[in-house]
């Protein structure tokens, strides 16, 4: 697919492609949903583009002035092609060979489906201070990445306060949805000393559909014989 930005961004690049651009709109305006006049609109900002780029980088005349028009021809041009472009986009019958040909963006027309996180997150215990406890979570398969996995819009949180963890999810306490992996988890001021403490999650993607739970993973609070596990 071309890049979403398909004007390019170098001078001699604008004016390789908008020859190709503004050639093919000449030969054929009707079929792409423009009119004659909005050709030879086009053509003519393109000629004045291309006179003030020579004239621009000419040694002859080369100097502040003409850089400036330059400029300005170019932006004009560069306005210009936007809109023609957004007409041509938007006309039905428009292929996405033509839009190629052209050098505009070729729109996916079956976009990939989002489908439910596969794998779940791991869970490092990175320290416990008093009743709070810091976890870093990350993806099983790529441990040194410190990103969520692709198509994963954020994490949701559980904890319980036990000797085990519990075996279903009413048991667990939702701690909320976060977008960063490393996070703290404060327990109340009433936890015990040395309680031990667990954690699952779960990713989910921009739908908000879930993917499999993480193995729990446990701590102590300070106080205990046990520390963190």
């Amino acid at each position: 697919m071309a890049d979403s930005d398909y004007i390019p961004k170098t001078d001699l690049g604008l004016l390789s492609w908008g020859t190709n651009y503004s050639g093919l709109i000449t030969a054929g305006p009707l079929p792409l949903g423009l009119t004659t006049l909005i050709a030879t609109t086009l053509a003519g900002k393109l000629a004045a583009f291309e006179a003030a780029l020579s004239a621009s980088t000419s040694p002859a005349t080369r100097g502040g002035a003409t850089i400036l028009a330059k400029d300005a021809a170019r932006r004009d041009l560069v306005s210009y092609c936007r809109l023609t472009a957004r007409a041509i986009q938007g006309t039905i019958t428009v292929t996405n060979a033509q839009r190629y040909d052209l050098g505009l963006t070729v729109r996916d027309t079956a976009p990939s489906p989002i489908t439910p996180p596969a794998s779940a997150p791991d869970i490092d215990i990175l320290s416990v201070s008093g009743n709070t406890v810091k976890l870093r979570l990350h993806d099983p398969a790529n441990p040194t990445r410190r990103g969520k996995p692709a198509g994963v819009a954020g994490l949701s949180i559980f904890s319980h306060v036990g000797a085990t963890p519990p075996d279903t999810e009413s048991d667990w306490t939702f701690e909320g949805n976060w977008t960063r992996t490393t996070l703290m988890v404060a327990f109340p001021e009433g936890t015990p000393a040395g309680a031990r403490v667990w954690f699952t999650a779960f990713y989910y993607n921009p739908r908000a559909q879930r993917g499999p739970a993480a193995t729990p993973a446990g701590a102590n609070i300070p106080g205990g014989a046990a520390m963190a596990a």
